[in-house]
C-alpha cells in the first residue's frame, strides 16, 4: 500500500468512452518521448521501461510519471450440491490502467486509475459507467508524515487496501465483501511513529461516505474512519505488509496488528460506500480488527469485522412490501499461504458471515462459510501470475425455524498480467 496502493450490461455513453481515451492520448501524447526531446540525446527528460513500469521524467527529475496496466482474466464454475454446474463467470474481470508520481515537486504526488472491465464499472448499483477508481494528490511534509485529497480507498481492512493485484487468492474473501470500506471522496492523513524497535502507523480519513464519484447527496452527512497499525518487530521487508504471501521469505517474523474505526453519517447505501440505495439514510458503525504474520515463506492473515446500526431496515413508501436495509452483523476469517522458495505457492482459507436478527425481515438475514484451498504460480511476482482454486459456500437462511445450510461448490482459474 502506497504511503500516500441482476441487470444486463449497459453499453457505455460514447461521451464516456470518449472522455476515457481521451485522458489516455493527452497522456501518451504529452508523455511521449517526441515530446519530451530525443531520448538518447537527454535533451530535456528520458523515457524508461523498468520494473516501475513506463517511466517518463524530466532532466531535473523533479517531475515523474509511472504509467502501469494490468488486467484479471477468470474462469469460475459454481457446482450444486448434486455436483451439477449451476452457473459459470468467464470474464475479464479487470482491466486497467495507472499512472502515478510526482509534478514540479517530489513531495507533490498523485494517483490516477481508471477502469474498463463489467465488473469494475459498478453500473448496477449507481446507474452510470463508473470509469474512475483513483484520483488522489498528495503532499508529503516528510517520509512519515502526509496529507492527500481526492478519491482512493479509505483506511479499513487489510485485505481491501492491499491491491488486488497483490492478492494470494483469485479474490478477496466473503468476509470483505460483506463490511468493507471500498473507495470514498475526501480528506485523508498518515504518520508513521517509532517506539525503539515498534512503528506505529496512523491513517484518518473524512469522506463523503457515499462512495466513488457519486453524483451530489442532499444533506450533510459525513463519513470518519482512523486506522492504527503495530508492527512491534519492526517493518516488512520491502513493504510486505501490503502484498499477500510471504514471496521474499522474512529472515526474522514479522507481524501487524491492526485496529480501524469508521463511523458513516446518515448513508444512503445498504454497505455504505457500496450497495443498492436504501429508501432512507441510516448511520453505521464499523469496527475491524486484523493480524498479519510472516516468517520464512509463511504468511498467515486474519481479520474480524462488525457492522451496527439503529433501525437498520428501510421500507420504501410507495410500496411497503419492498425493504433494504444496512448490512448489520459480524464476520471473521483465516488464511495461511506458503511460498516454496521457487515460484510456487499454496494456501488455505476459511470465512465466516452472519447477519444479525434485526435484518430477520430482508434476504440477507443469512450466515454464510466458505472454505477453499489455492495454488499459485508466480511467473513474475504478483505482476504476472496464475491460480486455482477450489472451495465449497454454505448458506443458512436464518430466518426459517430450522435452519439447515445449503452446501454448493466452485473452482476458479484466474491470471494476472501487467506491469
Amino acid at each position: 500500500m502506497p504511503i500516500h496502493s441482476a441487470q444486463p450490461l449497459q453499453v457505455i455513453p460514447r461521451s464516456g468512452l470518449l472522455a476515457v481515451w481521451t485522458l489516455v492520448a493527452v497522456f501518451v501524447c504529452v508523455l511521449s518521448p517526441a515530446a519530451w526531446g530525443q531520448a538518447t540525446t537527454q535533451s530535456t527528460g528520458s523515457f524508461d521501461f523498468n520494473s516501475d513500469g513506463m517511466v517518463f521524467q524530466t532532466l531535473d527529475t523533479n517531475t515523474r510519471i509511472i504509467m502501469r496496466f494490468r488486467m484479471q482474466n477468470w474462469a469460475v464454475f459454481n457446482f450444486n450440491d448434486e455436483g451439477e454446474i449451476s452457473s459459470t463467470d468467464l470474464a475479464v474481470r479487470r482491466l486497467r490502467l495507472r499512472f502515478g508520481g510526482h509534478v514540479v515537486d517530489k513531495r507533490l504526488t498523485f494517483n490516477l486509475q481508471v477502469n474498463f472491465s463489467r465488473s469494475d464499472l459498478d453500473y448496477n448499483d449507481t446507474q452510470f459507467p463508473n470509469v474512475i477508481r483513483d484520483a488522489m494528490v498528495f503532499w508529503s511534509f516528510n517520509p512519515n508524515l502526509q496529507v492527500s485529497f481526492g478519491q482512493t480507498k479509505l483506511p479499513g481492512n487489510r485485505q481491501r487496501v492491499v491491491s488486488s493485484g497483490d492478492q494470494f487468492f483469485p479474490d478477496r474473501s466473503i468476509v470483505n465483501g460483506a463490511f468493507n470500506l471500498d473507495r470514498d471522496f475526501g480528506f485523508q492523513g498518515f504518520g508513521r511513529f517509532t517506539v525503539a524497535d515498534a512503528i506505529v502507523n496512523v491513517r484518518g480519513a473524512v469522506s463523503s461516505g457515499d462512495g466513488r464519484n457519486q453524483a451530489p447527496i442532499s444533506g450533510d452527512g459525513l463519513a470518519y474512519t482512523g486506522r492504527v497499525e503495530v508492527l512491534p518487530f519492526g517493518a516488512f521487508t520491502n513493504g510486505g505488509d501490503y502484498f499477500e504471501g510471504d514471496l521474499l521469505h522474512e529472515a526474522k517474523p514479522k507481524v501487524s496488528l491492526a485496529l480501524t474505526l469508521h463511523h458513516n453519517d446518515r448513508m444512503n447505501r445498504t454497505r455504505g460506500e457500496l450497495g443498492p440505495a436504501l429508501y432512507a439514510p441510516r448511520s453505521a458503525d464499523v469496527a475491524y480488527a486484523d493480524v498479519l504474520a510472516k516468517w520464512n515463506g509463511w504468511a498467515f492473515y486474519g481479520e474480524w469485522a462488525q457492522r451496527t446500526a439503529k433501525d437498520p431496515v428501510t421500507i420504501d413508501r410507495a410500496d411497503t412490501t419492498k425493504a433494504r436495509s444496512v448490512f448489520v452483523g459480524h464476520g471473521y476469517m483465516g488464511q495461511l499461504t506458503y511460498n516454496f522458495p521457487w515460484k510456487l505457492g499454496i494456501g488455505a482459507r476459511y470465512s465466516v458471515t452472519e447477519g444479525e436478527s434485526s435484518i430477520a425481515r430482508t434476504n440477507e438475514y443469512v450466515r454464510q462459510e466458505q472454505g477453499s484451498l489455492v495454488g499459485v504460480w508466480f511467473a513474475n511476482g504478483h505482476r504476472v501470475r496464475f491460480q486455482i482454486e477450489g472451495g465449497f459456500t454454505r448458506t443458512t437462511d436464518l430466518s426459517k425455524p430450522n435452519p439447515v445450510g445449503i452446501m454448493s461448490y466452485f473452482a476458479r482459474l484466474n491470471s494476472e498480467f501487467g506491469i
